[in-house]
């Protein structure tokens, strides 16, 4: 299975490592100034779960030109047009994609272009950031990917990626209902932002605090307002 691995970021750089150590074909789709950097420098990841460095294989959007058999999207939802433009060339009659970005207007937009049976679903759950000096880390030894198809024409090709996905270290799970799945991450990420803003303050900041353990433990908190960030 030929591999395409849109972007060499936190995500994507990580992924696309985990999976070159599980033995897959896998080419970066990147910007000229990172593909320049992975030339000299290579690709680097740290991580409890192991480390990898080592050469990588890849291309700007000028030099594709070729179908791949999966392509991974690893970018922010601001990049989804610019994107889906550049993977025009890899998406060929038996091409899927498989999005690793939250929310679920990024499916409205791939289902409208390349139809749903070739658009997976994708969820990672894990804690990774790409430093200035190139080295992506990975905080804690938490990593999982659920992946599963949309429709039973992607069925085939979802169980291909989990095989190849299920070589590298952490939880991989093969979802009959993906789309739960992508719920169940949609509605944590909607919960926690809603806390982060009425409380005004990190998830850190927020469990600190003594009054929120003892509201977690259903005692009424005493004095909220007490303890919010001021505006500003």
């Amino acid at each position: 299975m030929r591999i395409l691995m849109v972007g060499a970021g936190a995500i994507g750089g990580y992924y696309g490592a985990r999976l070159l150590q599980a033995g897959a074909d896998v080419t970066f789709l990147v910007r000229p100034g990172r593909r320049a950097a992975l030339a000299s420098q290579g690709l680097s990841v740290r991580s409890e779960l192991g480390d990898f460095d080592g050469p990588v294989n890849a291309i700007s959007s000028d030099e594709l030109k070729t179908p791949f058999d999966a392509i991974v999207l690893s970018c922010k939802a601001y990049d989804l047009d610019s994107a889906i433009q550049d993977i025009r060339p890899a998406v060929g009659p038996g091409s899927v994609i498989l999005p690793f970005l939250n929310g679920f207007g990024v499916y409205d937009h791939l289902d409208a272009e390349f139809g749903q049976d070739r658009v997976l679903g994708g969820v990672a759950y894990i804690a990774v950031t790409l430093g200035a000096d190139g080295v992506i880390r990975h905080a804690g030894t938490n990593d999982v990917i659920v992946v599963g198809a949309r429709s039973a024409a992607g069925e085939p090709m979802a169980a291909a990626l989990h095989g190849s996905l299920a070589e590298s270290p952490g939880l991989r799970s093969h979802a009959s209902d993906v789309v739960h799945a992508l719920w169940n991450k949609w509605v944590m990420l909607a919960s926690g932002a809603m806390m982060n803003c009425l409380m005004r303050g990190t998830v850190t900041d927020i469990v600190a605090r003594p009054v929120t353990a003892n509201a977690s433990c259903g005692k009424q908190c005493p004095n909220a307002a007490a303890w919010r960030r001021p505006r500003g």
